[in-house]
């Protein structure tokens, strides 16, 4: 049953049947053909006679219930209008996800795209001939420090192994070469102290 007569007389389902008549009379007249323009009047016609079929149900006891009866079939209970609205609100969700992973997978798309032109790019200018600089950042002057500092401390636990301590004092002592290495090394190393405590 698709006409819902209490919706046509614009009215509530506990609607007492003097209220039902009230309804019926206020409508006929607002939509009687005879008050309307020649253009429109078939319209008015057919909104008329939805009225009226409304109005001769609902306005007999029997009919009434009847009908009742068949709209409570036909119409939706709580717990159905309940999970209508939690499957809505689930395909929204999916939907806006979606949505979000498609902008997403569409910004990386993009990045690839110009990290694979600087790239050809760069590559284009090697081939030319051209030597690239890269302008270093905070983060890796940083990354410099920090691998310079564990490599110096990683060797300088091995030089406390006493083998290996005892190795590199005789190749101190025999290699001139590396004696001279060694040598510049110390003495950039007391330069750079000297210029951390002010001295002149």
């Amino acid at each position: 049953m698709e006409k819902n007569y209490y919706k046509i007389l614009e009215i509530d389902k506990d609607a007492s049947p003097e209220i039902i008549k009230k309804a019926y009379t206020t409508l006929a007249k607002k939509y009687h053909p005879d008050l309307q323009d020649e253009s429109v009047k078939h319209i008015y016609e057919e909104k008329l006679k939805l009225i009226n079929e409304a109005y001769e149900v609902l306005s007999n006891e029997e009919k009434r219930k009847q009908y009742d009866l068949e709209l409570a079939r036909k119409e939706p209970n709580t717990e159905d209008l309940l999970n209508e609205n939690i499957n809505n609100i689930s395909n929204e969700y999916q939907e806006k996800l979606l949505r979000q992973q498609q902008l997403e997978y569409q910004r990386q798309v993009q990045q690839a795209k110009e990290k694979a032109y600087y790239d050809a790019y760069i590559q284009d200018l090697k081939n030319r001939g051209y030597k690239i600089r890269y302008r270093k950042t905070l983060k890796d002057y940083l990354n410099i420090f920090i691998a310079f500092t564990l490599t110096f401390i990683i060797l300088f636990l091995v030089y406390q192994v006493p083998f290996v301590k005892h190795y590199f004092e005789d190749l101190y002592k025999q290699n001139s070469v590396f004696r001279f290495i060694i040598n510049i090394f110390i003495t950039i190393v007391n330069v750079i102290i000297n210029i951390f405590r002010g001295d002149n």
